[in-house]
């Protein structure tokens, strides 16, 4: 019957420094033992071996020729945990590792942005990486495994289960207007007063972009051009030929020669912008500290 080698971990941390040093009393202190406990331990480890690895002189000890067959193993099995143990410790401390974000458009304007350049001067090792999307792709990409977090807005969240949701704030909804505009000098406008307007929307569709939120009132925007990119958007109304929704998320990144003007919450209910992460999953250290930043 061939013999079983099953050696731990602390007898080969033992038997390499019982050989570095040749005795048994010069490993002892290094290793925290007395001297007749690293002996002990030796004779266990040729136990497990089935062999002598140690020829006992009057002099300290010397390699059999097993010993000397086990050794690079054992050192290069011991160095390889250390390996591991210190990347362990490099993600803890986050002085190695990952985040992959993922957010919708607005929340790119200024949020994302302002809180990925905080975390980057805090932990500068970790490599960053952003997708953008609507909510719900966000949401296909966290349940993927292709995104730690997410950052998405409801009402637009439909599908709940299987994610744990940390709200952020509320996203108020802000009309932006050319500055000769002659509502620009108000605080607040409804809906009603923005009847007649050209809006700037990035579908031919109401119901496919923010504007979706005014149709439960009744209100029906006349769509005169169609622009997705955000600058685009901004371009239209600073030249006067309509208007668009600027969520308050982004309120920070528009042009100066553009007016915000709030849109009352009557008639546009606030959206709720949450964290996402899958519910049940241990959120990498990275993740974790991300989440800290946005919630800071």
């Amino acid at each position: 019957m061939p013999i079983q080698h099953d050696f731990s971990t602390p007898l080969l941390r033992v038997f390499v420094a019982v050989a570095a040093r040749g005795s048994f009393t010069a490993a002892a202190p290094v290793l925290g033992y007395t001297q007749s406990a690293v002996s002990r331990q030796i004779s266990t480890l040729e136990d497990e071996a089935g062999t002598t690895l140690f020829d006992r002189l009057p002099r300290g000890v010397r390699l059999t020729e097993p010993g000397r067959r086990l050794l690079p193993h054992a050192q290069a099995v011991l160095d390889r945990l250390d390996a591991a143990r210190q990347e362990l410790t490099d993600l803890s401390e986050l002085s190695t590792g990952r985040l992959r974000v993922a957010a919708f458009a607005t929340a790119d304007a200024a949020l994302i942005p302002q809180a990925i350049a905080t975390f980057q001067r805090r932990y500068p090792d970790v490599r960053i990486t952003l997708r953008e999307g609507f909510t719900s792709g966000l949401l296909e990409l966290l349940g993927a495994g292709e995104a730690d977090v997410a950052v998405v807005s409801y009402p637009t969240v439909q599908h709940l289960d299987g994610f744990d949701l940390r709200k952020l704030r509320d996203d108020f909804m802000y009309v932006a207007l050319p500055p000769a505009h002659r509502l620009a000098r108000r605080r607040q406008v409804r809906l009603t007063d923005l009847q007649d307007e050209q809006w700037i929307a990035g579908s031919s569709r109401p119901e496919d972009t923010l504007i979706a939120a005014c149709l439960r009132t009744g209100f029906q925007p006349h769509i005169g051009f169609v622009a997705r990119d955000w600058m685009a958007k901004q371009g239209f109304v600073a030249a006067g030929t309509g208007i668009t929704l600027v969520p308050s998320l982004a309120a920070e990144a528009v042009r100066p020669d553009i007016k915000l003007v709030r849109i009352h919450p009557d008639d546009m209910p606030p959206r709720q912008i949450y964290t996402a992460t899958i519910n049940g999953l241990t959120p990498s250290p990275a993740t974790r500290a991300f989440l800290d930043v946005l919630h800071s």
